[in-house]
């Protein structure tokens, strides 16, 4: 049997999972700092959940997984986290509105592959239920732009409205069945180009030829941020969701708002958004680095009730993100880690004191390792620097002989002898406080 992975999933070694990690920790920490607290849904869900006509709608359906548990019922693997999470709001009615919840997990869709496009990912979610003005947005607008700037990316933030794009549509004539379809269509053009979408858009749906070019030459209208707010109004006129980009815009700055954004699913009520790497094709990287937007009927439409449960989110891709990392070190010429050790001890004939001192150091919180197998000094050197831990501490008879210990900075190559004390304190301000 030859062995491999499913199609479309991968494998992390050390040195690319510590980069997920640490990534995913940037990004709860921007979370935390906003006040979005943590919440967990299963990766299986009943499959009557998922393709509900109050969720992501038929195109998703084509990538969702499928299968049956052993009582026959059909379950399917999530496919976003805003679905299980619109479901958990469904089944706990009780809870404090205004909601705010992150996630941080897997999520899978059958689809196209492609660098930074897997069938296995991690989303990176936060959700606001019970807040219907735009403030909301701006939280998250924030958020994102703390999130690219500690994790020391550039990005385009894309900004739109499914109700400026629903009534750009409709004014130039197309009947309203179809918006939908044209929607999903346009959200394309990114992907397939402009031929590829208005060809669609005629022999698919059946939008005559002048509609197809009306619609298109709107749609890519080019021009700053205030120019395409008025090229809007004249088509138009007023219309909620401009006036809420327009409030949005004024809060936040660095945002593009971009006409052609239209984000396939079909829960997008209002404002859209999506992330891009601003020179992304310098990187091979032209997916998004992250999404989201108002979905303010699917929970109250999974209720059935009279109530309104108002819901914006954002996403982020830990995936493509670090896909991103890893190459702008390989470009920038940066030495990854491949471990999480802070500080490996050297024991010199002398391994039952140094694993003394290693217990020690873990019980103060540093990261500590030793060689179990008690090679060489030659050879636990090599394997520290290759790793990139940043101290090496010797244990020998020589040194203990004046009850001290040998640290040494393996970045500036300076040795110092130290009390076990003084050692420990010293790393102990240096990496944990």
């Amino acid at each position: 049997m030859e062995l491999n992975r499913a199609k479309g999933t991968r494998d992390f070694l050390p040195e690319d999972k510590i980069v997920r990690n640490n990534v995913a920790d940037l990004i709860r920490c921007s979370f935390e700092k906003y006040g979005f607290n943590p919440l967990e849904t299963p990766i299986l869900e009943r499959f009557d959940v998922l393709s509900s006509k109050y969720a992501g709608g038929s195109e998703i359906m084509k990538e969702t997984f499928k299968l049956n548990d052993q009582g026959k019922r059909d379950l399917g693997l999530r496919y976003d986290l805003t679905v299980p999470f619109a479901r958990i709001i469904a089944m706990n009615k009780g809870l404090r509105m205004p909601f705010k919840r992150y996630a941080i997990g897997k999520v899978f869709r059958d689809g196209p592959l492609k660098l930074g496009r897997y069938r296995e990912f991690w989303q990176c979610d936060a959700d606001v239920v019970g807040c219907k003005d735009y403030v909301a947005e701006v939280e998250l607008m924030n958020i994102t732009k703390d999130v690219f700037e500690n994790i020391g990316v550039e990005v385009n933030i894309d900004v739109n409205d499914r109700r400026v794009l629903d009534a750009l549509v409709e004014s130039v004539g197309i009947d309203k069945k179809n918006l939908n379809k044209v929607i999903l269509v346009l959200d394309k053009l990114d992907k397939v180009g402009v031929e590829a979408v208005k060809k669609e858009l005629i022999d698919a749906i059946g939008v005559s030829v002048e509609d197809s070019n009306k619609l298109l030459e709107i749609v890519l209208f080019e021009g700053d941020n205030s120019e395409k707010f008025e090229f809007v109004e004249e088509i138009i006129g007023e219309n909620e969701g401009l006036e809420n980009l327009r409030k949005l815009f004024s809060e936040v700055d660095g945002l593009n708002f971009s006409l052609d954004l239209a984000r396939g699913l079909t829960y997008y009520t209002g404002t859209i958004y999506e992330f891009f790497l601003e020179n992304g094709k310098d990187y091979g990287i032209t997916s998004s680095l992250g999404s989201g937007g108002r979905y303010d009927k699917m929970i109250g439409d999974f209720i059935g009730d009279s109530n309104e449960y108002p819901a914006v989110g954002i996403s982020f891709g830990l995936d493509v993100l670090s896909d991103v990392l890893k190459i702008k070190a390989e470009k920038e010429n940066e030495v990854r880690s491949n471990t999480v050790v802070d500080v490996y001890v050297i024991s010199i004939g002398c391994f039952d004191e140094a694993r003394e001192i290693v217990e020690k150091f873990r019980g103060g919180g540093i990261k500590t390792d030793i060689d179990l197998l008690q090679r060489g000094i030659g050879k636990n050197l090599n394997y520290a620097s290759k790793a990139g831990i940043n101290y090496v501490v010797f244990v020998g008879k020589k040194e203990l002989a004046e009850k001290k210990v040998k640290l040494k900075n393996m970045v500036t190559g300076e040795e110092k002898l130290m009390t076990v004390n003084e050692c420990f304190k010293f790393l102990n301000e240096e990496l944990i406080h």
